[in-house]
């Protein structure tokens, strides 16, 4: 595994959120290149795939009590 995937999954989902506000405002700027913009897309797209992957593996460690004070996985 590459060393900056591995450091990506060990960030937390607001640490990428506020990456992602960066890519956005980069993405905003009015004098950002075309190739820019373009890497700018790639890097938030990769970091939406990260954040998903993340929200997946919590959703499926979480717990649900029922009725009867049971606990099962979500």
């Amino acid at each position: 595994m590459a060393k900056a995937e591995n450091e990506t999954k060990e960030r937390s989902l607001n640490d990428i959120f506020g990456e992602l506000e960066e890519v956005i405002k980069g993405l905003e700027a009015e004098d950002v290149s075309l190739e820019d913009s373009f890497h700018l897309y790639h890097s938030g797209i990769d970091m939406l795939r990260k954040c998903s992957d993340k929200v997946d593996k919590i959703e499926k460690e979480m717990l649900v009590l029922d009725e009867e004070g049971e606990t099962h996985e979500f």
